[in-house]
């Protein structure tokens, strides 16, 4: 075996692992990323968030036009090429991963191809060569979880992965799970002519949700959708030759062509050898961290899905960019006041900060202003008044505290709150900051002129 001596050594190419390593490059250290995958990019890119999005424009478009027809802009039944839409969805990560590759090779990155797996708590293996190593940053991101008595070897059962491949639409398409995964895959196989059932064992589809966000998205699809199935589990699959029986706790069937489980994700913890290191992790499987991402051991940083909830892309590049900084001898800290969360269905829902559940389970008094897109001549005009934008704040001192928004480009809009949170700006704030008309963001100025009984264009309750 072949032995080589780094400094650096960046375990996993995602969104986490890729942003460590260029970050610490800047900053002067000698990298070595190592990536499983021919390609960087790590689930986000190529198996998750992008595929994903690329296909929910399609589903977009769709619904665009069925909104439209009735209002005069008339356009016959969309067909559906797979091969082109495949096509397009590839072309898409491909020239991203283009893009990451030539960055790593400007900062002088080096990239190994190959699966990873600690040997000690300063030397790691890939295939036939030892890396001793300094200093090692692990981002080896989550898998989707399985759950028991699903016989995944059958093509018809499908994980997210196999979903995104977009290997044919099956007449009906049954899904575990009615979180935001569950929920936008749903949402592209309906556009591209599945029907769809959701079953989702908490009370709820996006449990981690606010109601009122909920209200919206649940009024837009409990027609469109087959069924949705809500505090209910499958106790057996039963797997014909010609169909797929869910079997049901509430004593329903549900016969479908194909299954997707999208039940959650759990932590690639237990993939790299982690106990022959002295890293310690928790019940669940995520590896412990402080503010810094260090891990019980000195010499050794965690980031991203690896390290708990909430398991994002863009949690996991911040943290890369912190675990790089405090590895290289820089002032840093992972303590953010809100990470967004969005969930890209039709109409579209983010949050930030606290819930109100969350506020109030923690036994904060709060004052929401709550406006809703019926009243915004924006959304009026982009046949989106399905929606609502809400921002809680701290009763007292008007510091937002949390807020939410549903409709359209709902998750482009909640970047505004984040800011705001970050900054400490109270519902005065917000409201005597000029927005401009009409746009959708003006919304959340309206919700904090509500808090601050100046609002004009609903009533002051």
């Amino acid at each position: 075996m072949k032995t080589i001596e780094r400094d650096l050594v960046v375990l996993g190419g995602g969104p986490g692992g890729y942003t460590a390593a260029f970050r610490a490059a800047d900053l002067g250290r000698s990298v070595t990323l190592i990536e499983k995958d021919s390609v960087l990019g790590g689930v986000c890119l190529n198996r998750g968030c992008i595929p994903s999005k690329t296909l929910l424009h399609y589903a977009e478009v769709v619904e665009e036009v069925v909104k439209v027809a009735p209002l005069g802009l008339l356009y016959s039944a969309p067909t559906f090429n797979l091969d082109k839409i495949r096509e397009h969805k590839e072309d898409v990560i491909k020239r991203l991963n283009n893009g990451l590759s030539a960055l790593a090779k400007a900062r002088n990155v080096e990239v190994i191809e190959g699966f990873g797996t600690l040997k000690s708590s300063n030397e790691l293996i890939v295939g036939e060569t030892l890396i001793k190593f300094n200093d090692l940053i692990i981002s080896t991101g989550s898998r989707p979880a399985q759950i028991s008595g699903i016989p995944y070897d059958d093509e018809r059962v499908w994980d997210s992965n196999d979903a995104l491949l977009l290997k044919e639409v099956p007449s009906h398409l049954a899904i575990i799970g009615g979180g935001i995964i569950g929920l936008e895959m749903a949402a592209i196989y309906h556009a591209l002519g599945s029907k769809i059932t959701i079953i989702e064992m908490a009370d709820s589809i996006i449990p981690s949700a606010d109601k009122d966000l909920k209200a919206p998205l649940i009024k837009a699809i409990k027609d469109k959708y087959n069924a949705i199935y809500t505090r209910t589990k499958v106790e057996k699959l039963e797997a014909t030759k010609e169909k797929l029986i869910l079997h049901l706790d509430n004593t329903s069937q549900v016969e479908a062509d194909a299954l997707l489980v999208a039940v959650g994700r759990r932590p690639n913890s237990d993939t790299i050898t982690l106990e022959n290191t002295a890293v310690k992790v928790n019940q669940r499987g995520f590896i412990m961290v402080d503010e810094e991402l260090k891990t019980n051991v000195e010499h050794i940083y965690a980031i991203g899905d690896v390290t708990g909830d909430p398991m994002l892309a863009h949690r996991a590049a911040h943290q890369g960019k912190v675990a790089a900084e405090v590895a290289s001898g820089e002032k840093s800290a992972f303590t953010p006041l809100g990470i967004p969360s969005v969930a890209y269905t039709h109409p579209e829902i983010a949050w930030v900060g606290l819930t109100e559940n969350e506020a109030k389970e923690r036994g904060i008094e709060y004052v929401k202003g709550s406006f809703p897109w019926q009243a915004s001549s924006r959304a009026m005009s982009a046949l989106s008044e399905s929606g609502v934008t809400k921002a809680l704040f701290e009763k007292n001192s008007k510091r937002l505290i949390g807020a939410g928004i549903t409709g359209k480009n709902a998750g482009e809009l909640i970047s505004e709150a984040l800011l705001a949170l970050e900054m400490g700006a109270v519902s005065e704030d917000i409201a005597l900051s000029i927005h401009a008309h009409p746009t959708l963001s003006e919304t959340l100025a309206i919700a904090a002129e509500l808090v601050e009984k100046r609002a004009t264009d609903t009533l002051n309750r």
